[in-house]
């Protein structure tokens, strides 16, 4: 999993000052028998110099890590296999062509064997639909990254309405965050000589007219945010140059961003611009003509739409307006005519349940689609405005598992919807209407699901909160506290873990004989925003409590013990594991920390750390370090704790995850006499790998080293 930020780019790097006497340093930290020095705020961090990214020292360091880890994993021979199996799961033309509809061609980015980096490619809308398909490239990324000796990355395209003649693609070289716009003919398929164009940057831009866009990117000095992310929004004319463009939108260095986004509807297009002030809240503003108009919303609020002049929010907290309340959880409209003059008139769509959530919210032509969560498995209902009055009614999809809509159009009622269980493969439907689904393409089985079940259980955590979790393993296992058993968490965000096809899993773990849990714990979104905000800031360690909670309650059913028992998570899922392995390393044999937060002393002046202050807190304010600091992974490690050997994965091009919080764990683990193993991809972003190659190569990493730590051969 990841840390949210599609809407928003990583925040400015600071230069730090190298440790002066950095092995005086560690000799000193290591006398320390209770928690690092680095708690003392006069003390400096003797492992700084490791947030160097490229610096010559770090790198060397970090290519010592590898080859360790290359010999003690890559050499195993359980590796090769692992890596040949991943690689072929990941490369099959078994795939599913996930499709991006425009007009009448269909579009689609796609990776194999062959094309490593990838080609963006269409087929014509009908023959896609028969299952006919004939594909055209549109670009060849592997071609244009040999031709031009930069390590591509796709990213995504901003489209160019209604005709699609041009777009502006996306692309990171070496597969960060922070990407290089450039302009694309899909007539001639080829870059437009003189288009818009922009230098790599954590950059927003839309398209407002095929002459005109809005820009928000690093323009230079005070252009940005202390996030990292554009504080300025200008509009640009084509044929002038991007220090011409008109600033039109200004936040505060302070927010986390300001955007802007286009709704485009039957009646026309709709221009926004948002403040986010933190994470989680924001102020939105309607460009009216020439007049800019903030809108009265609460500040907290997800907004779609309008939809026939109705504004749909999805409230976050409880909304008062006029004496009356609209409760947390709740789905409401608002008139946008309204609301613009200062008025509120509102309707309720979808009232608050405790053991529901809502997964999205999307708008089509004549209706809209609220994708429901309710205890953990996906519902679909339409909602149509008839004569003012909202009605609804379940639309009839697949049962038990997870599902996902994507293409939804204004000018069209059709949309696309994705299924998938823990043993029941994609299946890809496409509904013309909204009112029932046709099955397009379903993926084969990449393993025999009759070996396996997966179960629901809860466990109770400190504070007496059941909390649910599932667990996947095969039918024959035995209750007898010897299964090597790995659980999954992440745990902030209002992000929800769901059953989700993972071949990997089934043939590295599961065929193995080990046992896969995941824990749909506080922070997360699975309960809706209660459930999310019971773990924010102050309350975090109610997240952790609710992991430990789990791995007893496996101890307690006699499915594993601790020496059999592993634990994984990625970015907060990273700072997740990192938290519980040095609260509890007693319950734990095996840990994998990947792209993770782990300097929560630091974690907000490190690229995109401080627009997650909303989130975790702010560490500079000495009321909020007082609770971060009780569970920092980073401070909290100590010489006298037996740890369990941890394995740290991270990539140097994480531009949104500083490599430092790993590197620097590394550093300390070992410095202290601690086991532990590190491998650093040189690129591929936040996502850990930029090619297929790269992401057989983590997973067989992955799993090797937890068969050597938790299966006995």
């Amino acid at each position: 999993m990841c840390l949210r930020s599609e809407w928003v780019s990583p925040s400015r790097m600071k230069l730090y000052m190298k440790s002066i006497l950095p092995f005086l340093l560690v000799a000193v930290s290591l006398m320390n028998t209770s928690h690092f020095a680095l708690a003392n705020e006069s003390t400096e961090d003797p492992f700084l110099w490791l947030e160097e990214i490229d610096s010559d020292r770090s790198m060397e360091w970090v290519n010592r890590q590898n080859a360790v880890t290359r010999k003690r994993i890559a050499e195993d021979p359980l590796f090769e296999g692992l890596y040949r199996k991943n690689l072929e799961i990941l490369d099959s033309d078994e795939r599913i062509a996930y499709p991006n509809i425009k007009n009448d061609l269909v579009y689609n980015f796609w990776r194999d064997k062959t094309n490593k980096r990838g080609l963006l490619r269409r087929t014509a809308k009908a023959s896609y639909l028969k299952g006919e398909a004939v594909w055209e490239t549109v670009l060849d990324l592997d071609k244009l990254s040999r031709d031009e000796e930069v390590k591509w990355v796709y990213k995504g395209a901003s489209w160019l309405r209604p005709d699609y003649k041009r777009a502006l693609l996306r692309l990171s070289p070496g597969g960060g965050d922070a990407v290089v716009i450039r302009e694309f003919d899909l007539e001639e398929l080829s870059f437009v000589k003189d288009g818009f164009n922009l230098p790599k940057a954590k950059t927003h831009v839309s398209w407002i007219d095929g002459d005109h866009l809005y820009v928000g990117t690093d323009f230079g000095d005070n252009s940005m945010t202390d996030s990292g992310y554009p504080r300025v929004i200008k509009k640009w004319r084509r044929g002038t140059s991007i220090e011409e463009a008109e600033p039109i939108f200004e936040g505060e260095k302070t927010d986390v961003s300001s955007s802007v986004s286009l709704a485009h509807r039957p009646e026309g297009i709709y221009h926004f611009f948002v403040h986010s002030h933190t994470f989680y809240t924001w102020t939105q503003y309607y460009l009216d003509g020439e007049k800019l108009i903030e809108l009265d919303l609460p500040d907290d609020g997800d907004t779609q739409g309008p939809f026939k002049g109705e504004l749909i929010i999805e409230l976050k907290s409880d909304w008062v307006v006029e004496d009356e309340t609209y409760p947390q959880g709740a789905i409401v409209s608002v008139r946008f005519e309204s609301l613009i003059k200062g008025e509120h008139k509102i309707k309720l769509l979808v009232s608050p349940d405790p053991r529901a959530s809502t997964a999205s919210i999307r708008i089509t032509q004549n209706q809209v689609l609220i994708n429901r969560l309710e205890n953990i498995t996906n519902v679909l209902y339409r909602y149509d405005l008839v004569d003012g009055e909202w009605r609804s009614r379940k639309i009839n999809t697949p049962t038990l598992g997870t599902f996902a809509l994507n293409n939804t159009q204004p000018d069209s009622d059709s949309f696309f919807l994705n299924y998938e269980g823990f043993f029941t493969p994609d299946t890809l439907f496409f509904s013309d209407d909204g009112s029932s689904l046709s099955e397009i393409q379903s993926l084969p089985s990449f393993f025999d699901s009759s070996l396996y079940m997966a179960e629901q259980y809860e466990a109770v955590s400190k504070d007496g909160e059941k909390i649910p979790y599932f667990i996947l393993h095969r039918k024959s296992m035995q209750l007898d506290g010897n299964n090597p058993t790995l659980i999954f968490g992440y745990g902030g965000f209002e992000i929800s873990l769901k059953p989700k096809y993972q071949p990997d899993i089934a043939v590295s773990w599961l065929d193995k004989g080990g046992v896969y849990v995941v824990g749909n714990i506080r922070g997360g979104g699975e309960f809706g925003p209660r459930w999310h905000q019971a773990a924010l800031k102050e309350n975090r360690q109610r997240a952790y409590d609710d992991f430990i909670a789990i791995a007893e309650n496996l101890i307690e059913r006699n499915i594993t013990s601790p020496n059999r028992l592993g634990i994984s998570g990625g970015s907060n899922g990273g700072l997740l594991v990192g938290a519980v392995y040095t609260q509890r390393p007693d319950l734990f044999n095996a840990v994998v920390c990947v792209v993770p937060l782990l300097d929560m002393k630091r974690y907000n002046k490190l690229l995109a750390g401080a627009s997650w202050m909303g989130e975790y807190g702010n560490p500079d304010i000495p009321e909020e370090w007082a609770f971060i600091s009780r569970y920092s992974p980073y401070q909290n490690l100590n010489a006298e704790s037996r740890y369990p050997e941890v394995f740290f994965y991270t990539s140097t091009r994480d531009d949104r995850v500083h490599p430092g919080h790993a590197r620097k764990m590394m550093a300390r683990m070992k410095a202290l006499g601690h086991p532990a193993l590190y491998f650093e991809n040189i690129e591929g972003g936040h996502a850990g790998a930029s090619t297929n190659d790269q992401a057989a190569y983590r997973l067989a990493l992955t799993y090797a080293y937890l068969l050597q730590k938790l299966v006995v051969r």
